[in-house]
């Protein structure tokens, strides 16, 4: 489909979905948004629902400005994933030890490691400009400093709530039962805390006294303030990036030594909790993508769906109209809360039949049925991205 023009905002809206299946809640962030003065345009992706003053799943093109919270507290989270040469048939029968292996090797929820990972003792990740990268640490903001400690103990962590890393089979096509490894992470608790800083700052701002919805309050170019954002913003981007490194190097190395013949394609990766600078119609925009990817043309992406349902790998078309953008997700279709009221333990193990996951009520707020379906979303989406390969999980980590 292409898009819909949410009618009655001063800048230009336009929604990959049907305008009147958007929650009350979400329709009128779009609109708050819309009526910013520094706004050019929004994309709104078809898993769009309501968050934390912008709605998950928006782009927003924004000159000379950036808001904080269009970017989100889990600042540069994104996804990565790596084919590998396995098919179905090399999988052993019971997948329980290969999952316990990963958890084993990557810490989930609230833990980290005991040691600080040293990049030269995993093997095959990238090893350049990690010190320099960690000497960064001391330019941020000073109220986190006390943070570096466990920041560098958390990197190749994973993290709990929609986070998860999965064995997947591709499904079709000629690479029909080949073996994928895949993650979903950010920036952990050093990004929430330097995001949840600086949407502190910025609401204190003259500038943003008179917004519709505080949350959105702007930071200005050419201010110590904006400067200040983006400097701790590039930092927090490159912690989920190189963590994300770290932990798929580590799942790697763990499929390795159970299955010693496995080899590895080039890995994906995408932010899709992020800033960027580019360039639409002569004109030089910050886009903040917040629950979204980037899909320029050829521009390789993930798009996963929920624990039970699949993923897929996408190429992008590069659409000018969405911000080069795409959905980062299937999008949640109710709150944690009202998924823990509304589905048993028993629903999740029947709506993840056949997946080696977690099936306690820790977890029951992900279930599938929480999620909207993945294959409508992609089929909203079709002129945003092609799809390169679809993934159904058989070993799911959650934390």
């Amino acid at each position: 489909m292409s898009f819909t023009p949410l009618h009655g905002t001063r800048a230009p809206v336009r929604v990959w979905t049907d305008p009147y299946a958007i929650e009350e809640q979400a329709l009128r962030q779009l609109r708050n948004i819309g009526a910013l003065p520094w706004v050019q345009g929004v994309a709104v992706m078809p898993d769009v629902h309501f968050g934390k003053g912008a709605t998950v799943g928006s782009v927003i093109a924004m000159r000379q400005a950036v808001s904080p919270a269009a970017v989100g507290v889990d600042i540069g989270c994104g996804m990565s994933a790596v084919r590998t040469s396995l098919t179905a048939a090399d999988l052993p029968d019971d997948l329980a030890p290969l999952r316990g292996a990963i958890e084993a090797a990557i810490p989930v929820g609230f833990a980290k490691h005991d040691r600080m990972v040293d990049p030269r003792r995993v093997r095959g990740l990238e090893q350049g400009g990690w010190d320099r990268f960690w000497r960064g640490f001391d330019d941020l903001d000073r109220r986190v400093h006390q943070l570096k400690d466990r920041a560098q103990h958390q990197m190749g962590t994973l993290g709990g709530g929609n986070h998860f890393i999965e064995v997947c089979l591709e499904q079709g096509g000629a690479d029909d039962g080949r073996v994928w490894l895949m993650l979903h992470s950010g920036s952990r608790n050093i990004g929430k805390e330097l995001a949840e800083r600086h949407m502190a700052v910025a609401r204190r701002l003259p500038h943003n006294a008179d917004l519709p919805d505080r949350d959105l309050a702007v930071f200005l170019a050419g201010t110590p303030e904006m400067d200040a954002y983006r400097r701790d913003l590039w930092w927090a981007q490159e912690y989920a990036r190189r963590n994300r490194a770290v932990m798929l190097a580590l799942l790697c190395d763990v499929v390795r030594g159970q299955l010693p013949q496995v080899r590895y394609d080039e890995p994906i990766s995408c932010h899709h909790n992020y800033v960027a600078e580019e360039t639409y119609d002569g004109v030089e925009v910050l886009v903040t993508r917040k629950g979204a990817i980037r899909a320029g043309v050829g521009d390789l992406g993930i798009i996963p769906g929920s624990m039970g349902t699949g993923s897929y790998i996408v190429r992008g078309r590069g659409n000018p109209d969405a911000y080069c953008s795409a959905s980062h997700g299937a999008g949640r279709r109710m709150s944690r809360g009202q998924a823990k009221r509304t589905f048993t333990t028993e629903d999740l193990a029947a709506q993840t039949a056949g997946v080696e996951c977690r099936k306690d009520p820790g977890v029951v707020d992900e279930i599938p049925g929480a999620y909207k379906d993945i294959v409508e979303v992609m089929a909203k989406q079709e002129d945003l991205v092609e799809v390169v390969a679809h993934l159904k999980q058989v070993v799911c980590v959650k934390g």
